[in-house]
């Protein structure tokens, strides 16, 4: 397989390459970033690209980010996130197409190669693989609509129950007026909160923001 490794460590990155070469797979590239994942995906179309969660510049879910960005602009892309934590602010949304070549693994439960590399290959033949921690972790949250939202779209929400204009948000979180009109958008499909529902999607999420 060809594969794009995208780790803030160097020390995995270059050990994970020994491990795809031993394996007789290729690394085309690595990044230490969200968007040098996005263009390196982009740049050399791999087979699968193995992914981290956080990375710079906030070290919270930047690699999940990018996952999503690149399965955007690439969709069918293999991704495997590969990581220390269950981070599932956007896991939902790298699983929502349903159309498998997708993974995500702990790290630390990762306690044999064989099965590492099998699952690597079950990502790139199209299967899913979810660590049974991530899986309790997104049954979990289903059940709290409000456990779906970023740290972001905490902030904005915590910010609109204040009351502020999406013009006074912008400016308290340094953000533009369109930024976080489209993280408003995105609270509201998380919620459920439909154009068409007939009462103030605004106040429905400020409520449920409050209980």
């Amino acid at each position: 397989m060809r594969v794009v490794v995208a780790d803030d460590s160097v020390l995995l990155r270059e050990g994970l390459q020994l491990i795809l070469a031993d394996a007789g797979h290729t690394v085309v590239a690595t990044a230490g970033d969200g968007p040098g994942l996005v263009a390196a995906v982009l740049e050399h179309s791999p087979d699968l690209a193995l992914v981290d969660v956080r990375m710079p510049p906030s070290h919270t879910d930047e690699g999940l980010r990018a996952a999503v960005e690149v399965r955007r602009q690439r969709p069918g892309a293999r991704i495997l996130v590969l990581s220390q934590y269950v981070e599932v602010s956007y896991a939902d949304e790298l699983l929502a197409a349903g159309e498998g070549g997708v993974g995500y693994l702990l790290k630390d439960r990762v306690s044999e190669l064989g099965a590492f590399l099998d699952a690597l290959g079950t990502v790139a033949g199209g299967g899913t693989v979810l660590d049974p921690l991530v899986v309790a972790q997104l049954m979990r949250r289903r059940r709290d609509p409000l456990a779906a939202l970023t740290p972001r779209e905490r902030e904005v929400l915590a910010a609109m129950a204040e009351g502020l204009s999406n013009a006074a948000v912008a400016e308290r979180l340094g953000v533009s007026e369109g930024g976080v009109e489209k993280h408003t958008q995105r609270i509201f499909a998380k919620l459920g909160l439909h154009a068409d529902d007939g009462q103030h999607r605004r106040v429905k999420a400020v409520l449920a923001f409050l209980r």
